[in-house]
Formats: structure tokens, C-alpha cells, sequence
């Protein structure tokens, strides 16, 4: 008999939110997260003799695809659930990462190359006389860290506001956040925009007065993407399993609909579209210190569609789906771009063509639907 709990109050029906982070996916997923965070330091503690070490640029590789795999999740929020098709989510992952930037590069001081004690090189470099007025606060972690949720997230509200209350939708709000993410990719590379112009933001050394090329760093760095994944998946799972989020599969599904059922439409989309911008800009804050560089080359529109990419391979509309086409087209564009590197964008495009035409779900809805038919088959041969 189902508890009181698991029905969601009497009569309703419905199961608590929380009790959908104890489904089978769920607890694997967090399990392998969990191993990762634990066993990858570990491993990379053994001596180098060792046949199952793992030397730090390989820890620093798996904290990059780990970033990706929270930017996939949060796409996968508002094109898997609520039927949003953005193509401009690197532009969130890219000023989350600028923010962090910002930080690290205050906190080199004097030790750059033209010893400046407030002004980064490249500002020397330029001639800038004073520190401009938006990097201030950036000496300071918490503020940082605000900044890295804070802009992303105002310029995802400030979009969404115009376009959901415009009813912008469909194929032309894609192509606006993609016009979006190129307008900011042409006004980061100018050099009198204050972010390092085409070189972008790098040389850092300290981050929280720690050394950022110590193995220790590297480690914690790697840990801390692990947990915001972990969290991140938390929160996204704990909204799509909400009467919110059934919603927001309404809104996927029959958008007019919804709105004629009295649901305002634009404000259910512009939440769940800013916090996906906010887990993009904490995705992009964590991939920075790890590959050690941010430039504007982070918005470049290609990134946006490749993001979109992963969703789709892995499985639109579960979440663990978009964790596993991240990491998995990753892997492989690190060994192919190696490899093969004249014909890799040709595999990455043949790869969707082939997903579009006979993978519609994605790998993980190709799985979930043979394990569905697999089961209905026994309960038909039971019942005959």
C-alpha cells in the first residue's frame, strides 16, 4: 500500500519530489558521481609507476568534460522539458567563465609580466591609465562567485522577459539567442571593451591564495565540478518531478494549450530559463581555472549548436541523457580531433543526421523504449 508520503497527500495522487531522488537512475547516477569525486584524487595520488594512475592533466581533462556535463543539463532543462530550443547558451557558459576570469586575473597583483600591482597585462599593454569601473569587486571571491550567477542569469531574465511576453517561440526564439551569442562574441573581441580583447583572460596562478597548478588544486577543482553536477542534477530533477515541471512538459507539448488552461506560460519559462543560464554560468565559472584560458571564442555560435548536439544524442528530455552525450561526444571529439582532425565536424554532423533520422529520444530513449517493449512483451506472454 502506498504511503501517504509517496501518493503526496491524501486523495492528490502524487509523489513528493524528494522521493524521486531515491528512483533507480537517479541513485546510480549520483553513485558514479560520487565514485568520481572519491576515486579520481585517489588515483591520482599513486605513483606514477603505477598502472592505474591518473596524471593531473587527465584529471583536469575529466573536470572539463564533467562542465560540459552540467552546461548539457542545463540546456536539456528548457529544450527537454519545456521545449525552449536555445542556441545561445554558450553565451552563459562563456560570462559565467569570464567572471571567474576576472577573479583570477586580480589576484596575479604584481607577478604579471609588466608588474602592475592593479592592472592586468593586457590593460597595461593597452595603455589603460585606471582599473574600468565593472572590475571592481573582482579581487574578491564571494563577489566573484556572485557575478558568476548574477550575470548570466540578469541577461537570460532581461531576454526571456521580451521574448516570452513577445511570444516569440519556436525556430525564430533559436535564432535570436543565437544572434545573441554572436553580438557578444563580436563585442568581446574589441580591445576597448575592458576583457582582454582576442587573447581573452589567462596566465592565472592563485585561486583563493592557493597555487592553481598544484595537483592538490587540480584535484579540488575536479571535486568541486563533480558536486555542482551532483547538485545541479538534484535541482533539475526535483523541478521536472514537481507539479511545476508538469507544467513545463505541458508548455512542451501543447504551449497554446496551457495558456488557455489559465497558466501564465512566460513565467514558467523565464524561471526555468534563467536558472538554466545561472547552472550554464556556474559550469562555465568551473571549466576556467581547469583549462587555464577564456576568450571569445566561448561564444562563437558553433559551441552553442554543439551543446545542443550532446542533448540530443544522449536523450532529450532525461536528464542523466544530456550528462552522457556530453561526456560521450566529448571523448570522442578528444580522440578524433587527434586523430582524424580533417573529418571531425563531418562525424559530429553525420552523428546527428543519424540521431535525428533513427534516434529521435536519443540513445537513453532508445534504451528506456526496448526495455518498455520488452516488459509490455512478458506481460503479454503472462496473459496468454
Amino acid at each position: 500500500m502506498a504511503t501517504l508520503a509517496e501518493t503526496g497527500g491524501a486523495g492528490r495522487g502524487r509523489r513528493s519530489p524528494l522521493l524521486h531522488l531515491s528512483d533507480r537512475g537517479t541513485v546510480i547516477f549520483l553513485g558514479i558521481l560520487a565514485a568520481l569525486a572519491i576515486g579520481v584524487p585517489l588515483l591520482n595520488q599513486l605513483p606514477e609507476s603505477s598502472v592505474f594512475h591518473v596524471p593531473t592533466y587527465l584529471v583536469s581533462l575529466f573536470g572539463k568534460y564533467v562542465c560540459y556535463a552540467l552546461l548539457a543539463l542545463a540546456v536539456d532543462l528548457v529544450w527537454g522539458y519545456c521545449g525552449i530550443l536555445s542556441l545561445g547558451h554558450g553565451a552563459f557558459f562563456a560570462l559565467g567563465g569570464y567572471a571567474m576570469g576576472m577573479y583570477l586575473m586580480r589576484q596575479i597583483g604584481d607577478r604579471g609580466v609588466y608588474g602592475h600591482p592593479v592592472l592586468p597585462d593586457f590593460m597595461v599593454f593597452l595603455n589603460w591609465k585606471e582599473l574600468p569601473w565593472f572590475w571592481y569587486g573582482f579581487d574578491n571571491f564571494g563577489f566573484a562567485m556572485l557575478m558568476v550567477m548574477l550575470a548570466p542569469g540578469a541577461l537570460a531574465f532581461v531576454f526571456g522577459w521580451f521574448a516570452f511576453r513577445s511570444r516569440v517561440t519556436g525556430v525564430y526564439l533559436s535564432i535570436i539567442t543565437q544572434a545573441l551569442t554572436y553580438a557578444l562574441m563580436l563585442a568581446f573581441f574589441q580591445n576597448d571593451m575592458g576583457f582582454g580583447g582576442n587573447n581573452g583572460l589567462t596566465d592565472f596562478r592563485d585561486i583563493l591564495g592557493l597555487d592553481l597548478r598544484s595537483d592538490g588544486v587540480r584535484n579540488g577543482l575536479f571535486v568541486a565540478s563533480v558536486l555542482a553536477l551532483a547538485l545541479g542534477y538534484i535541482i533539475c530533477r526535483m523541478i521536472v518531478a514537481s507539479r511545476f515541471g508538469k507544467v513545463l512538459i505541458a508548455i512542451r507539448d501543447g504551449e497554446s494549450r496551457t495558456r488557455f488552461l489559465g497558466y501564465k506560460v512566460e513565467y514558467y519559462k523565464l524561471f526555468v530559463f534563467t536558472l538554466s543560464a545561472v547552472l550554464a554560468g556556474i559550469a562555465g565559472a568551473l571549466y576556467v581555472p581547469q583549462v587555464g584560458i577564456i576568450n571569445p571564442g566561448e561564444f562563437s555560435p558553433i559551441n552553442s549548436i554543439e551543446i545542443v548536439i550532446w542533448v540530443a544524442l544522449g536523450g532529450r528530455g532525461y536528464l542523466y541523457g544530456a550528462v552522457l552525450g556530453a561526456a560521450g561526444v566529448n571523448l570522442a571529439k578528444s580522440y578524433l580531433t587527434v586523430a582524424f582532425p580533417e573529418i571531425w565536424l563531418f562525424f559530429l554532423g553525420g552523428l546527428f543526421v543519424l540521431t535525428t533520422l533513427f534516434l529521435p529520444k536519443g540513445f537513453i530513449g532508445l534504451i528506456t523504449e526496448s526495455r518498455l517493449f520488452r516488459r509490455r512483451a512478458k506481460e503479454g506472454q503472462g496473459d496468454g
